[in-house]
């Protein structure tokens, strides 16, 4: 533990990625197994995501995962990573924010992003198209009315409205500004590209503006760590979910995970191999001391308050050793 890290919080985004061999229900479930353990450790959000028509990941309906990973939990903060907005009627984000919230007072987090369904069969399934993600600003504002009760049709949104749900903006391209202009914490990711990640977080400063929901920028850096007792252990953790990777570049679909002992006997084409190993590469992987190292340089260079880890693999027992030993790393507990 470093006192840098120390300072900090860390917590958890968990995408229920589905495995080989194993089905959805399953990795909802483990979703929820993961969310009890990492409270155990001492992390401080349990986040969950959202998907719609994709093979390898089982989180399709956020609000109702968070909801059971609430109800299996008793102290962690719970949320989204997030609710894709132009999906949806920011009412009905509202209110099954407020119910949650009514549920579990104090513990709901609203962590929201501007993507749309991610091929035009989604798309079409969820009644949105591209162009939807353009006004995420006034779907945002329109959304925090619902709390705030200054909605111009007159409506009232119950439960939500005079609630305090904190709300995050997952900033993809345009997401820093609209984060800034709006007063919200913002989520940033990912930690391989660390100058991109710095250029959206100084803009994110230089235009945030005080609001009731934040008087101080917020910053959560969010990425791939893996930690275990060799860096080669902590790289195997990192195969799966880079195969998977580079499988949806050349094939368009993104499939559940394989065992990293199958992965690497997979033969693969030059293209296939390209992406792959660009998928291994900038994570934060290595043994505890490493990982302490390059989390505390990541930290220092961007100012955060906060770090999220988005950590998937095929080996649950690998995956959690890995969480532990981050929890020694950031001082948890």
């Amino acid at each position: 533990m470093t006192s840098v890290l120390s300072s900090i919080r860390f917590s958890v985004l968990d995408r229920s990625r589905v495995r080989e061999g194993h089905d959805a229900s399953e990795a909802l479930r483990d979703t929820v197994r993961l969310a009890q353990e990492v409270e155990s450790l001492g992390y401080h959000r349990f986040w969950v995501s959202e998907h719609h028509g994709v093979p390898g990941v089982a989180g399709s309906a956020p609000t109702v995962l968070a909801a059971a990973v609430a109800s299996a939990t008793r102290s962690i903060r719970v949320g989204t990573g997030g609710v894709m907005l132009p999906n949806h009627r920011p009412l009905v984000v509202a209110e099954q924010f407020g119910v949650l919230e009514s549920l579990f007072p104090g513990r709901i987090d609203m962590g929201l992003g501007r993507s749309v369904g991610f091929t035009d069969g989604v798309r079409k399934a969820l009644g949105r198209d591209k162009d939807d993600a353009d006004d995420f600003a006034g779907q945002l504002d329109e959304l925090l009315g619902w709390f705030r009760g200054t909605s111009p049709t007159g409506v009232h949104a119950r439960p939500p409205e005079g609630l305090a749900v904190p709300p995050f903006v997952l900033a993809m391209g345009e997401g820093a500004s609209i984060a800034a202009r709006a007063g919200l914490p913002m989520v940033i990711g990912d930690l391989r590209n660390r100058e991109k990640m710095r250029r959206g977080i100084d803009r994110y400063r230089a235009e945030f503006r005080p609001s009731p929901w934040a008087e101080e920028p917020y910053v959560v850096v969010s990425g791939t760590v893996a930690v275990a007792d060799t860096p080669e252990a902590a790289r195997r953790i990192l195969l799966p979910e880079a195969w998977a990777m580079a499988y949806s570049r050349t094939h368009g679909t993104f499939p559940p995970l394989a065992p990293a002992e199958e992965v690497e006997r997979r033969v693969m084409t030059a293209k296939d191999r390209g992406f792959y190993e660009a998928g291994l590469s900038g994570h934060v992987y290595g043994t505890e001391e490493q990982v302490a190292h390059e989390l505390e340089s990541v930290v220092k260079e961007t100012g955060a308050q906060e770090v999220l880890v988005t950590t998937s693999t095929y080996d649950r027992e690998a995956l959690l050793g890995s969480y532990g030993r981050l929890a020694r790393v950031a001082g948890l507990g």
